[in-house]
């Protein structure tokens, strides 16, 4: 069985052509009857053996960093660093393998980052407030580094995601940095969810950028679209329902449950015109405990679990089996300017 990814490949290295890919394509759809960009694709297992190497290289991956750890701070960082670039070369630039390809990349970034970590928690200094938190910018900074680095070389889609999240980290942690330098007493968790949920929107309108690249969703673009959409999401839901108090599960009431349903309800909405699930996945754990809170409210004590998995569960599977349809109502009631940004599969019906 062949994947969109493959289907990609072969077009790019002209072993099919361009024509040839999307006659592919048109006859997948018609026997599924569902347009491939609202299938919304992306890699991460073609085998058994993507699994295999993974954990292979996982247990190679925890080796090098103990016994760098052992000989000297920094060093483990560096192995496992070093280690996971080696085996990239391989796995995902000549194999070009998913899943074995995102932990490497993961590893990568991660070794990076426990150089310096390593070595400050050895040498345990004193600093104040405003320097800890620009050391923070500094490492998140190093890390965007080292994921710019492993995209120019690699371009895993995950990469941008990584990197989108380490810039994210280092602008909080040189905000917070100025905030405390001119105030002292400055609290940065008063404000931290504040700046989580801007960075949120940042990451969304950035993804949206990458996915208006590619309508279609043909290319490499939407599946770095799709990991940044992911990494977009929870940083929105998890402000929105703890500022509503579902997150502590002890200031819930019947004004936070129905505002748990209303933002849901207009994740979904914004989740069916971008055509990515990653909104409503995100939020789910927080309108399980509301819907939870509220069946026990009703008397509901010992089945409050089993009619909330019965309400979402059957909701989130209507809406999966008429997302095609219900997805064109919507797009075709926004403007037409919007319509053009967003992906073709639901328009192509209208």
């Amino acid at each position: 069985m062949y994947s969109e990814a493959d289907l990609q490949s072969a077009v790019a290295a002209g072993a099919i052509s361009h024509d040839a890919a999307e006659a592919l394509r048109a006859h997948a759809i018609g026997l599924r009857n569902t347009p491939s960009a609202d299938e919304e694709h992306f890699r991460l297992i073609t085998g058994f053996n993507d699994i295999f190497v993974t954990i292979a290289a996982a247990l190679l991956l925890l080796a090098a960093g103990g016994l760098g750890h052992a000989i000297m701070p920094g060093f483990g960082g560096l192995l496992v660093a070093g280690s996971a670039w080696f085996l990239a070369e391989f796995f995902t630039r000549k194999r070009r393998m998913a899943l074995p390809s995102i932990v490497l990349l993961l590893a990568f970034v991660a070794g990076v980052m426990a150089v310096p970590i390593e070595i400050l928690t050895k040498a345990n200094p004193t600093f104040s407030d405003t320097v800890d938190a620009l050391i923070g910018a500094g490492i998140a900074l190093l890390a965007a580094g080292a994921a710019y680095v492993h995209w120019r070389r690699f371009m895993v889609p995950i990469t941008v995601a990584a990197g989108a999240a380490a810039l994210v980290g280092t602008v909080i942690a040189l905000i917070v940095s100025a905030l405390v330098a001119a105030n002292p007493q400055f609290d940065p968790e008063n404000y931290m969810l504040p700046m989580v949920f801007v960075g949120g929107l940042g990451v969304f309108a950035y993804a949206m950028r990458w996915d208006m690249t590619d309508p279609q969703r043909e290319t490499r673009r939407s599946d770095v679209a799709f990991w940044l959409h992911l990494l977009a999401a929870p940083m929105i839901a998890h402000p929105l329902f703890n500022w509503l108090g579902v997150s502590g599960g002890a200031n819930i009431g019947v004004a936070s449950v129905l505002g748990v349903i209303a933002i849901y309800v207009a994740m979904g909405a914004v989740a069916l015109a971008v055509d990515r699930r990653a909104l409503l996945v995100s939020a789910l754990a927080y309108v399980l405990i509301a819907l939870t809170w509220l069946f026990r409210q009703f008397g509901a004590v010992e089945l409050n679990v089993a009619l909330t998995g019965l309400v979402i569960g059957s909701a989130l599977l209507a809406l999966s089996a008429f997302w095609t349809p219900i997805r064109s109502a919507l797009v075709q009631r926004l403007p037409g300017g919007m319509q053009a940004m967003l992906p073709r599969g639901a328009l192509a019906l209208a």
